[in-house]
Formats: structure tokens, sequence, C-alpha cells
């Protein structure tokens, strides 16, 4: 098994293959600041690129054997494809090649206290969460996330050496490779099937993931979701639930909602104690992932009294829900859902939040083998939206094989909703949205790509003609 120690130094200089990606730069500042050598590859370049280059490392920017020289040890993204001649060469040269979730499980190790937050939805806002609940009090946890957060200032915080709080993604059940002292299943959905067989493929690793837990270590698992039974009665952890609807050792009550659509209930904790939580984000969902974020701050000792004044701090990460500005009187937001389930409590909150105007739902799908497959989920995701335009297919790690084009998704979403329509590229879709949005409407850019660039050219483009007309 591989074992990495942080402050050895047995691997004095450490390459990433890909190290452009959220997760592994984040692994690797980590390692700059501890002293390491540290190089990369990635296919461009980045404001995270730059970071990374400010702090000391050295980044090529195409892919290339060569690169790897001098490395003792070699970390690579799942994002990489087999093929790719650096990864090749790193396999061939004989160095120690692992991926990243390797990597990262072995690093948690270093810690005496290792948070993991998984499931399919919310990773990243609870890990968020949990990082401002913690990020002042004596906690004060290093931070790998799967965003940009403010309250951190970034997507990475070296804190503590004692904690650490991580996202734990499933895909290629990199789960099984962490064994953290507390971990947090936020929900268990389909997803991911280019690489799981089924739902059933998806539980039974999870499943093995609550196997893997140690009898002092805390599951924190939510009640609600209907695989959750087979987890609880499968691992020797600690159980901790958290839910709404089912009895639960903290759940929340009594739930309201400000008039600007800010959440907020009454936290039972063991049908012994109520204390008052107010939400400073939008959607439902987000009472399960503040749920999780206080249950794991209150088991490491964060007293109720910090975690009530501390979360109502939280505004949110960038690309979830983010408010990006206005545009002539109308609110362009934008959002990392992805998967059918997340489209439909995105844009729930929304639409709760909408102020008679209609709402533009701008939905980039991400992976071939997603919308193929959850296509019918997809048609039925829209609901809440009066015009849905949707962009060509980013691709990701995948390549177009032909079998699904996003024209199939408009025509499945029309058979139910009639209100999609197909624009292949952004400029495109910029120009259709300045020519119809009015005051109070809301544009909402929606997917794991890069299709938030549509809302930040629209912002861009309006301040550049305010700027010339005012000059006239």
């Amino acid at each position: 098994m591989f074992e990495f120690d942080l402050y050895g130094h047995k691997y004095n200089h450490i390459h990433f293959i890909g190290i452009g990606g959220i997760s592994m730069s984040g692994l690797a500042e980590i390692l700059l600041n501890k002293g390491y050598k540290v190089t990369g590859t990635d296919s461009k370049n980045s404001p995270i690129i730059q970071r990374l280059i400010s702090l000391g490392a050295h980044i090529y920017i195409k892919h290339s054997k060569n690169n790897i020289k001098g490395a003792d040890l070699i970390v690579y993204t799942d994002a990489i494809s087999s093929d790719n001649e650096e990864l090749i060469a790193a396999y061939e040269s004989g160095v120690l090649t692992v991926d990243r979730a390797t990597f990262l499980g072995a690093l948690m190790k270093n810690y005496k206290y290792s948070i993991a937050v998984s499931g399919t939805h919310g990773k990243t806002t609870t890990t968020s969460m949990i990082a401002t609940i913690t990020n002042n009090g004596n906690l004060n946890p290093t931070v790998l996330l799967g965003g940009r957060l403010d309250e951190i200032g970034g997507n990475v915080k070296l804190g503590s050496k004692d904690y650490i709080l991580t996202e734990a993604c499933e895909y290629k059940a990199n789960i099984l490779k962490y064994f953290p002292t507390m971990a947090i299943i936020l929900n268990i959905d389909e997803d991911h099937l280019d690489y799981f067989k089924n739902m059933n493929h998806i539980v039974d690793t999870f499943v093995k993931y609550g196997k893997n837990l140690k009898p002092d270590s805390y599951l924190i698992i939510n009640n609600d979701d209907a695989h959750s039974k087979d987890i609880i009665e499968n691992t020797k952890a600690k159980v901790v639930t958290f839910g709404i609807n089912k009895k639960s050792n903290y759940r929340a009550e009594n739930i309201t909602y400000s008039k600007e659509g800010y959440l907020n209930f009454i936290l039972n904790i063991d049908d012994k104690e109520n204390w008052p939580i107010k939400l400073h984000v939008i959607g439902k969902h987000n009472i399960y992932n503040a749920l999780a974020s206080i249950a794991a701050a209150h088991l490491y000792g964060v007293s109720m009294e910090d975690i009530i004044k501390n979360i109502a701090t939280y505004t949110g990460v960038h690309r979830r829900l983010e408010v990006k500005g206005y545009l002539n009187g109308a609110k362009i937001i934008d959002d990392y859902a992805h998967h059918p389930t997340e489209i439909k409590a995105t844009l729930e909150a929304v639409k709760n939040t909408s102020n008679g105007g209609k709402i533009y739902c701008v939905f980039q799908p991400h992976t071939f083998t997603r919308t193929k497959i959850l296509l019918d989920s997809f048609s039925e995701s829209f609901i809440n939206s009066d015009e849905v335009i949707i962009t060509d297919i980013y691709a990701a790690r995948e390549y177009d094989n032909g079998e699904i084009h996003s024209k199939n998704l408009v025509d499945a979403i029309n058979k139910k909703t009639s209100n999609a329509i197909y624009i292949a590229t952004f400029k495109e879709t910029e120009e259709y949205l300045a020519n119809n949005i009015k005051s109070n409407d809301i544009v909402l850019t929606m997917g794991a790509g890069n299709v938030y660039l549509i809302g930040e050219s629209l912002l861009n483009n309006s301040t550049k003609i305010n700027k010339e007309k005012a000059a006239v």
C-alpha cells in the first residue's frame, strides 16, 4: 500500500499530471508549503496555474514525456486519458506513479483527524460550510475544496496539523482509497455511469466505504436517503444521522423562509436540544448540507453558539447559486449543477426567489455518457424554467462517438415541457439573451463546464457598452 509521510521528504520532487485541476492544485499547494519541489503539466493556463507558479511550482502548458524528468513521485488526475504520452512515460520510467485519490488517501493519514465529505450532490457546499464554521475556531483545519471560497481565499487553506477537511468523490470508487476519522455521506444518486455499471454498483461502493471505517471513527449520514440503511447496517463506525423527514440525531424542524428566500429552521439534537439556525443561502437541499456541517463541527467540539454564529455568515462558494451581477434589471446567476437531481433543486430554489420575471436557464450538458444514460431524467428537470437553452455538450474526459447530441436533449425536454431550444455557441446564446431578457428576469447558467463564461461576457459587454455611451 502506498504511504506518504508529509514531513519525511522521501519523495522530494513531485510531479503532477493535470496540475491545474481544482483538487490537484490544492495538493500541490500543500506540498509547496512544506518545502517540496513541485512540477506539473496542464493543457492550458489559468489563474490556478499562475498562483502555483507564484508559490514556486514549475509548470508546463503542454503534455510531454520530457516533463517528468527528475521526479521522485508522479501523481495523475482521473481526467487524464490512458493514452496520454506523459502518463505512459511515467509508467515506463519506473518512477512510482499514483492516481490523485491514492495520494490524497495517503496524505490524509498524516493528520490526527480527517473529515471526508462524500455523496453525489452537495460535497463542495458542505465542505465549504464546515470550513466557514471551523475557520476561526480551535479546529482550524487544512482544507481541500472543489471550488473557490472567499472565506479561505480560494480552494485550499493551510491550517492545523491535526485536522484535514476534504471532499471525497465516489468516481472510480475513489472513496475506497480513503480511511477518514469522520466520513460524511450526503446522498447517493445515479451518476458517473461511465464507470459504475448501475445504481446497485454505486450503493455497493458506498457500503464497502462504510465497512472500511474503523470502530472509533464517525459516519455522518443522511437518514432520509433511501440507501442509507444499507450502509448503516454494514459499518462498525459510530453512526450519526441527520435529516428532515425521519427521526435523526440532527433534525431540521419548523422550516421557514425569509423574504429573500433564505432558510431558517429549528435544529433538534437527539430530542434533547433545540437551536435556531439561520442560513444565508437558498434551496431546501442546503438544509441537508447545513445539518451535515453542523453535526461534523459539533461532534469535534465546536460549541453550538459558535456554529450558529458562523454558519449564518456562509453565503456560498463560487459557482453554487452565485449571483454574478445584474444586466438592465435582470439577475445573472451561475450554478455548477450538472445532474438531473441538482438541476431540479437549483431551479426550484431560483423559482422561489423570482420576482415575477422569466427564468432563462442556459444548460451545458457535461459528458456524453451522462447525457445519454440520464436523458429521460434530464428531460424532466427543467419544469421551473420558462425557457431552456441547451448548448453543445462539454466533453470533459470523453470523446464524441456520435451517439448523443444536445439536440436529442432538446427534443426530450420539449416532449415534456416544450420550453427548450438548441443554440450551439456561447456567442449566439449571449446575443439571444441580450435581445430578449427584461427587468426582473433571471438568467441561470448551469453546468460543470465553462458555461459561466456566457454570464460573465454578458455583464462585461454591457459594462463596455455603457462606458462607450457615457463617453459620447
